[in-house]
């Protein structure tokens, strides 16, 4: 699993929003400093966890907090991601059109925790060690490989049909941090490690992830 190409933005007019409701604009204390960017104060980020305790009504202001990201992850993660349909955008890579013009290796897989010694000291079916092996993956390329020469769309088909939980695919997505506040409270002890992990790892890089994302949140 992956994160690249991060980019977070919105924190001032964030916390100029925040503000609004008492008109107390006069009282910000955040900066923009040449080297280390947007600098909130302590009298806004007093302000912000305030409304950030008062619960989703008052902490609006964390939807104008923006990121941005190419996120590769495996089609039994996205499915999971999928279910956070507000505050969320997501352009993909296409399965449906791209998937026969690349060769199919294992580095199209999620195997980052995948131990093959324990796999293949477990007692499992005969028939199920396929699936997992580099037979199985042969078997989708050679398919790939049938499509390309004939253009028979049937053998298309069965590449989509037999294509396993695992296979990895990018996605742009555009989210914000009240969203990744939601995410964070219910998928940190998630026992995918593409959440508990991976995804709770790449949140806490995020500026002010502590003070906003995890603040009262742990």
């Amino acid at each position: 699993m992956k994160f690249e190409k991060t980019e977070v933005f919105g924190f001032e007019a964030a916390l100029r929003g925040m503000r609004n409701p008492k008109n107390s604009w006069n009282r910000s204390d955040s900066y923009n400093d040449n080297i280390l960017g947007f600098v909130i104060g302590e009298k806004d980020m007093k302000l912000a966890q305030s409304l950030i305790q008062g619960g989703p009504v008052h902490s609006k202001f964390l939807r104008y907090i923006h990121v941005q990201v190419d996120i590769t992850a495996p089609l039994y993660w996205w499915k999971e991601y999928d279910t956070y349909k507000v505050g969320t955008v997501a352009n993909s890579t296409s399965t449906m059109h791209k998937l026969a013009e690349t060769p199919i290796t294992p580095e199209c897989f999620e195997l980052d925790d995948f131990d093959e010694e324990w796999f293949n000291s477990t007692e499992i079916e005969p028939a199920c060690d396929m699936w997992l092996s580099d037979n199985f993956i042969y078997f989708l390329e050679s398919l790939r490989q049938k499509y390309l020469k004939t253009k028979d769309k049937r053998y298309w088909k069965e590449l989509i049909r037999w294509l396993p939980e695992g296979w990895l695919q990018t996605r742009t997505v555009d989210l914000n941090y009240e969203v990744l506040r939601n995410i964070y409270k219910w998928r940190k002890n998630h026992k995918l490690t593409e959440w508990s992990i991976s995804f709770v790892n790449w949140i806490k890089t995020l500026p002010y992830s502590k003070e906003f994302i995890l603040f009262d949140n742990e």
